[in-house]
This record gives C-alpha cells, sequence and structure tokens, in this order.
C-alpha cells in the first residue's frame, strides 16, 4: 500500500457530519511504518482534530518521533495543504525537505515539502536555552 493509499483509505472513515468535508492523511516514520489520521468534527465546532494531527498522534503514541513522508488527501477542486497549525505539527517532527504529497480524491497532486509549506518555520533553536 502506497502512503496515498494509505491516505485514501483513511479518509473513508473521516467524521465530517457538519462539513461533510472528509480528509486523509498517512505519515511514515523513520521505521517505514506507516500511520493514519482523519478529520474527527465536533458539535463544539471548531473542537475536532485535523487528519494530519491524528496521523501524527498515532506515530507519537506508536514510539516514533520522525516522520519521512506525508500524504493529504480531500475531495476538493485541488489539492488541499495543511493547515497552519498541522504545518507547525509536521515541522515539529519532519525535516525542511521532508516530502508532502497533496492530492484530491479525482486524482491531481501536488508535491512539496514541510519547507515550502512553512518557510521560516519556528523551532528548538528559537527557544532560549534549549537545543
Amino acid at each position: 500500500m502506497t502512503l496515498l493509499d494509505a491516505a485514501r483509505d483513511v479518509r473513508e472513515r473521516a467524521y465530517a457530519p457538519y462539513s461533510r468535508f472528509k480528509v486523509g492523511a498517512a505519515v511514515r516514520g523513520a521505521s517505514g511504518q506507516i500511520y493514519q489520521g482523519c478529520n474527527v468534527e465536533n458539535v463544539a465546532y471548531p473542537e475536532g482534530t485535523c487528519a494530519e494531527a491524528g496521523a501524527i498522534a498515532l506515530m507519537i503514541a506508536s514510539g516514533e518521533t520522525e516522520l519521512i513522508e506525508v500524504a493529504v488527501i480531500a475531495d476538493s477542486p485541488s489539492p488541499v495543504p495543511p493547515c497552519g497549525g498541522c504545518r507547525q505539527k509536521l515541522a515539529e517532527f519532519g525535516k525542511h525537505d521532508t516530502p508532502v504529497l497533496l492530492a484530491t480524491t479525482a486524482g491531481k497532486t501536488l508535491a512539496t515539502t514541510i519547507g515550502e509549506l512553512l518557510p521560516g518555520r519556528f523551532d528548538m533553536t528559537h527557544m532560549s536555552g534549549i537545543a
């Protein structure tokens, strides 16, 4: 199963009764293991979880802390980039040149990187006394 296939598969299980906008994400950890996540909405909107955040949480819960590849898919006219918060989350666990594949359910894709999605990222080097 490709990373995009994993994202496509988990997208079908998204819980999006309010927006009807289902998103699937998959990240590959440094071990090669694939972790999936889907968006989960809540009636107390905007309290919910993004697909990317879910995939990262599963990766961390499984004991990995580095992602080496990302795929995100949604039913949209053009590939949908992660929200700002998820861009920062991806940057926390991936490198500047980590590949990110954004896709639509109709087959359009956009290949990018974490660094292109979040230039000027905030990281540990900005924290006083931590490095």
